[in-house]
């Protein structure tokens, strides 16, 4: 009997030097780290939108403090999340996070683990998942309407006199008064070329035929009619000399040309064709012009104002060549075959 007892005794002792410092022999063992107000559910789902903030703590204590301790990591969170962990018994976390657009539709699953500093103690665990809600498109506040590389043009009529304005806002400055005449008495028209949305309208930028050449600017969307559409694009070469008609980037018409003179050039620059003429009484325009938005900062023989005219002419003889005031001569022949393939509103390239 003495054996025996001797034998418990000293296992005895050895169970109590392998408990936690400040823990009986006598005591029950001691359990692992437990979660506590305010950690989140297991599983809990945080659903969040792109840009909104999402903060949440998580708390966990254990037995056997100030002696044993915890301390709160995690796993799984977004690159950009914070967090922070204080250690102690309770141990507190906390996490903060914005998620960015990249982030949006995207499903997080985040594991937090509370350990105690003692050995030998399971940790544990608490999962919740972090879902991003997909953002729905930002609505295109710019839209476009004539696009050279789609080989597509809008062109509208004007209703209604406006100003025109250096940016798409009313208090932007005013760089032009639009009519609803040309200067030849016909109904006016603009090459549209893109748009903008905003919070007092829609406003849409368009070709000027003003000075200096190549200015655009904004009028309000209901000072134009419904879109007009053309696939032609006429080219000058006041190098070369010619004048080509491209339909969807094809060429289907080339001819010499008449230009300006060195004293008074045909303006280089992107116009449009605003209206075709006929019955002038005069042969020296041939049997049909065109107008365009065009202007001569120097001089010009076309009627109305300074602007530049594509038409025909009674000295064949001197095409090609530098010739005029500034407008663009053809051939008679060759002027009505261009009025067959080409509609106004078809953007006009001076080089």
């Amino acid at each position: 009997m003495g054996g025996r007892t001797q034998s418990i005794v000293a296992v005895a002792a050895v169970a109590a030097l392998a408990l936690p410092a400040g823990v009986s022999a006598g005591a029950a063992a001691t359990p692992g780290a437990m979660w506590t107000s305010p950690t989140p559910p297991e599983g809990k789902r945080f659903t969040v939108n792109v840009g909104k903030q999402l903060a949440f703590s998580a708390a966990a204590t254990a037995p056997g403090a100030p002696v044993i301790a915890v301390a709160i990591n995690a796993a799984g969170l977004p690159r950009n999340a914070l967090f922070q962990s204080t250690p102690g018994n309770p141990a507190k976390a906390a996490v903060s996070w914005k998620p960015t657009r990249a982030q949006g539709g995207k499903t997080f699953m985040v594991t937090f683990t509370a350990q105690t500093t003692a050995p030998g103690f399971a940790p544990a665990t608490r999962h919740v998942v972090l879902h991003v809600r997909k953002p729905k498109p930002k609505k295109k506040t710019t839209f476009v309407l004539s696009s050279a590389d789609k080989e597509l043009y809008r062109w509208a009529f004007v209703l209604r006199k406006s100003v025109v304005r250096a940016a798409p806002r009313r208090t932007s400055a005013a760089i032009a008064l639009l009519g609803r005449t040309t200067p030849e008495g016909t109904d006016n028209l603009v090459l549209t070329l893109d748009g903008r949305r905003t919070r007092r309208g829609v406003w849409i930028r368009i070709r000027l035929p003003i000075l200096p050449a190549n200015r655009t600017g904004w009028v309000p969307r209901k000072t134009l009619s419904d879109w007009k559409e053309v696939r032609t694009h006429l080219v000058v070469d006041r190098r070369r000399l010619t004048a080509t008609l491209y339909r969807r980037g094809r060429v289907v018409f080339r001819a010499p040309v008449g230009v300006g003179q060195s004293h008074w050039p045909t303006p280089r620059g992107e116009f449009y064709i605003r209206n075709q003429l006929y019955g002038f009484g005069n042969a020296v325009y041939g049997p049909l012009a065109f107008g365009t938005s065009a202007r001569s900062s120097v001089l010009t023989d076309w009627p109305g104002g300074g602007f530049i005219g594509i038409h025909g002419t009674n000295e064949p003889g001197i095409i090609p060549g530098r010739v005029s005031h500034g407008c663009i001569r053809l051939k008679n022949g060759h002027i009505l075959r261009l009025a067959r393939l080409m509609p106004v509103g078809t953007p006009l390239t001076v080089r």
